[in-house]
């Protein structure tokens, strides 16, 4: 039995929206991408809550369009993320298989090893006893 890399089988069975979505979901869950919005957000705000009146382009309380950005942000990333995680469990489950067939393997070589070791220790008893 051959044992096979599972990140190259993973790889190879996806396409190029399926690769897409992989990456939205690793980029998405980094810090990186929290530290953004958490800036982008709070320097929005700020801006316009503290801005000259004249300049402000999202007036306070509402944020009208600061809610319209955030909740299309949302709706776009919530299906490629879910998308993301549906393919990370999949590659998960090779990543299992394959274990399972590595494991299958180790067993059977050590149980050929626990055979010629019994094997071996028969005749080493054979030689004692001959000797003696």
């Amino acid at each position: 039995m051959e044992i096979r890399n599972s990140n190259h089988i993973y790889q190879n069975l996806l396409n190029k929206s399926e690769k897409f979505a992989v990456w939205i979901t690793e980029k998405v869950g980094s810090m990186g991408f929290f530290l953004l919005i958490f800036f982008w957000t709070v320097g929005w705000l700020s801006w316009n809550i503290l801005a000259p009146q004249e300049l402000r382009f999202d007036p306070y309380p509402a944020f009208v369009l600061w809610l319209f950005i955030s909740n299309m942000i949302q709706i776009f990333l919530m299906p490629l993320i879910m998308i993301g995680q549906n393919l990370q469990g999949k590659h998960a489950e090779i990543r299992a298989e394959n274990d399972y067939q590595v494991n299958l393997k180790a067993e059977k070589e050590i149980a050929e090893i626990k055979q010629e070791l019994a094997n071996l220790k028969k005749l080493l008893e054979e030689n004692v006893l001959k000797k003696s």
